[in-house]
């Protein structure tokens, strides 16, 4: 197959998931972030915990976890992958709140999807959680930070 070409597209560029039954499974990581920016006000709200919603923390983590288990559901091309570790974790800021998580699998496609969309989804169950607090909570910059495993090896962001 030529490199160059897109792999979910086939000879005539109409949609397909990617046969991976050939490749050998190995173990696969992957790590990515968002970042939930909101006023200092309501970043004290988070860290306190005194919403009237709630932890926001603590839901979005599950939220987080929740939605790497269900990328295929919401990513039409994605593998359903038999996840072994899903991590969200969060560093409260001054401006904000990172969002970093962590996908593993033993498996024949990589984990990419899985950390982008748990960190996605934590991110947007912060919003939900602050919006009423602060109507102006935005996300940005989901990213994948690193991959590991498959034929491709290793990729780190610069």
């Amino acid at each position: 197959m030529d490199s160059s070409r897109l792999t979910h597209l086939d000879e005539e560029g109409a949609a397909r998931m990617v046969d991976v039954g050939a490749k050998p499974a190995t173990i696969r990581e992957a790590v990515a972030e968002c970042v939930v920016r909101m006023a200092p006000e309501t970043v004290r709200a988070v860290r306190e915990a005194t919403l009237a919603k709630g932890d926001a923390i603590s839901v979005a983590r599950v939220a987080g976890i929740m939605a790497a288990k269900r990328t295929p559901d919401l990513i039409p091309l994605c593998h359903p992958l038999p996840l072994s570790s899903v991590e969200v974790h969060f560093q409260v800021r001054e401006d904000g709140v990172r969002i970093e998580s962590r996908a593993r699998v033993s498996g024949q496609t990589g984990v990419e999807m899985e950390a982008l969309t748990a960190a996605a989804v934590a991110g947007l169950t912060l919003i939900d959680m602050v919006k009423a607090v602060e109507k102006g909570v935005y996300l940005e910059s989901v990213r994948l930070l690193a991959k590991s495993g498959g034929k491709s090896g290793s990729w780190t962001r610069a």
